[in-house]
């Protein structure tokens, strides 16, 4: 996996990077989004305890999606510059595909 990723630039990676965690927030907001017709209401602490759960996972996966290769990039490559850029980036490509939801949002409504 890491060979795939030593030959495509920083922009595609990013690209990926950011794509691979729009993906994922989307799912995790349809799981969210649909909890109540799967599992019905909750009134326990059973509820808060799935939530805080699944919050913490969701944030322990997107932090590996955006911080693996970077880290990989400093630890191993010593390619600090390289890596803050892929970092950046991905933030950038997240920010856009931000912008698209909230068009697409704004013109639906």
């Amino acid at each position: 996996m890491i060979k795939y990723f030593k030959t495509r630039s920083i922009h595609f990676l990013s690209f990926l990077q950011a794509l691979c965690l729009a993906i994922y927030i989307s799912l995790v907001g349809f799981i969210i989004s649909q909890g109540n017709n799967w599992f019905g209401p909750i009134h326990s602490i059973w509820g808060p305890i799935l939530f805080l759960t699944l919050f913490s996972v969701s944030a322990l996966i997107c932090g590996l999606i955006t911080f693996a290769y970077p880290f990989y990039l400093v630890w191993e490559k010593k390619q600090t510059s390289e890596a803050i850029k892929l970092i950046v980036y991905t933030l950038l490509w997240l920010t856009v595909f931000l912008l698209i939801v909230l068009i697409i949002l704004l013109s639906v409504h």
